[in-house]
């Protein structure tokens, strides 16, 4: 798994921010996994 940093802890808990990377891993585009789940690609940053 590559490193990467979900900056989200504060409305998420690190059980959702570790599924969320696996989404990722799986192929889900960053635009599609921000929409769905309500946060900027911003948010997101390897």
């Amino acid at each position: 798994m590559k490193s990467r940093r979900l900056d989200v802890k504060k409305r998420y808990s690190e059980e959702q921010i570790i599924g969320f990377l696996k989404e990722v891993d799986a192929g889900l585009p960053m635009k599609e996994l921000c929409w769905r789940h309500g946060f900027s690609e911003a948010s997101f940053y390897p």
